[in-house]
């Protein structure tokens, strides 16, 4: 709350719990752009909080002598970087393997379908 990544909690402190009291009021909840700004800035708080967990975790060693305030380098950068990659690689690859069915097209399909169209 006061050491070197103070700003960052704070920042998280607002995100996530400041702003979605603004969902108290019925015009904020029945806007759509109300709503999508605010779960725009708790999405961002999240992600705070995993940076906060990690980055204070590192910054902090069990020896006094190796504390020091955290940098990423490039190879943090780039397993981050990677990790996005493999998702987007995995899902494109998920989207093109799976055909989309319609749920409607399915129902037709069945047996019992035609049996409720003759009933009708």
């Amino acid at each position: 709350m006061t050491g070197p990544y103070a700003s960052v909690y704070w920042f998280l402190v607002f995100c996530n719990i400041v702003s979605p009291q603004a969902l108290w009021f019925k015009r904020v909840r029945t806007s759509v752009p109300a709503l999508f700004t605010v779960s725009m800035i708790v999405l961002v708080g999240m992600w705070l909080e995993r940076y906060v967990i990690i980055v204070t975790s590192l910054a902090q060693d069990f020896l006094v002598s190796s504390w020091g305030i955290f940098q990423a380098t490039r190879w943090d950068w780039a397993t981050y970087l990677g990790t996005i990659g493999l998702f987007l690689f995995l899902f494109f690859l998920f989207i093109r393997l799976l055909p989309m069915i319609s749920i409607f097209e399915v129902r037709t399909l069945l047996p019992q379908a035609k049996v409720e169209e003759e009933v009708r």
